[in-house]
């Protein structure tokens, strides 16, 4: 593979991370201080936007961490690793951290439906099932190429053998 196409997934990991690091920075630690004051005047809606930033929070974890396991899966490209266990345990890596993203947005709609009734904003139960289904499609798709890399791998290994 053209060591440019890498730089360029590398660049496009990067620009995807940021946008994620801007909202976990600068937009939901303001919000969750609104929650918190409205929590102190006894709203219940508070506690629900508070339980909802906990799960954002907590998604944005495993997302960094499939993040850097793409890095380091682009990495094994340009070494020329690509087909190696160390491949397929990024890509396992990046499997579950979708799994997981997917399970914590599953577990947030409830949450998002409860804020979209009271501001009357629909469109946000649709943003949460868009997360979650789009984890859940990343989530197949690495699958799919892991069970491939290692069919790859063992017929390569196959055929070091014959020679």
């Amino acid at each position: 593979m053209n060591r440019g196409s890498t730089v360029f997934l590398k660049i496009a990991i990067f620009l995807i991370g940021i946008p994620v690091l801007g909202l976990c920075v600068l937009l939901l630690p303001k919000i969750a201080m609104e929650a918190i004051e409205q929590a102190q005047d006894g709203a219940m809606l508070a506690y629900v936007v508070f339980g909802l930033l906990i799960i954002m929070y907590g998604s944005a974890i495993p997302f960094y961490v499939a993040l850097y396991q793409g890095l380091l899966l682009l990495s094994y490209i340009d070494k020329n690793q690509a087909f190696s266990e160390l491949s397929v345990n990024a890509l396992r890596k990046i499997k579950n951290s979708a799994k997981l993203i997917f399970g914590l947005y599953v577990v947030a709609l409830p949450l998002i439906f409860i804020i979209a009734e009271w501001d009357d904003a629909p469109g946000l139960v649709l943003l949460g099932m868009v997360i979650a289904g789009s984890s859940l499609i990343v989530a197949v798709f690495v699958a799919v190429l892991q069970r491939l890399l290692q069919q790859a791998i063992k017929i390569k290994s196959e055929n070091d053998l014959t020679v």
